[in-house]
């Protein structure tokens, strides 16, 4: 069966609009006031019921998730005509994530790791910095990922000692 070159718009739309909903964290990175710290409450949020799951599914799901981040805000970036545009927040989204593996499950560790994450973020250390030089997804994610990283370590050296 052929199928109607009429019916390929309409699935570029949806397909469009998918990503785009992936991308701005379910559209909350087009508020107009610091989207990424809204992006990275939405982050926040999602893991929350993640928490109680076991370990591997948490670490299983947040790769998924980068995997789909890096292509979404990809995606979207060419859709927005935009390098890392501010709508894209996914990339919060998986940096949170990051933040709040092997942590304890307390909420002053994840109002810590909230706030710690926001400030790597936006200061963006060595090597946060210089990833995003890398270009499409890919460089829209990474730095976030460091921030993750840095903040989950930061974390476990606050766990140690206290």
């Amino acid at each position: 069966m052929v199928q109607s070159s009429l019916q390929i718009p309409g699935r570029l739309r949806l397909l469009n609009g998918v990503v785009l909903w992936i991308a701005t964290g379910g559209y909350s990175g087009y508020i107009r006031i610091i989207p990424a710290t809204f992006g990275s409450f939405v982050g926040l949020l999602l893991f929350v019921p993640l928490a109680m799951s076991p370990v591997s599914l948490q670490v299983a799901l947040t790769c998924i998730l980068f995997v789909l981040g890096v292509w979404t805000s990809g995606q979207a970036e060419k859709l927005m005509k935009k390098k890392d545009a501010r709508p894209i927040v996914i990339d919060e989204i998986v940096g949170m994530w990051i933040s709040l593996l092997f942590i304890p499950q307390q909420i002053t560790y994840f109002l810590g790791a909230f706030i710690l994450f926001r400030l790597l973020d936006i200061l963006k250390p060595f090597p946060a910095n210089q990833a995003q030089c890398l270009t499409g997804g890919l460089g829209i994610m990474i730095d976030d990922v460091v921030a993750g990283l840095y903040t989950n370590a930061i974390l476990h050296i606050i766990y140690y000692f206290l």
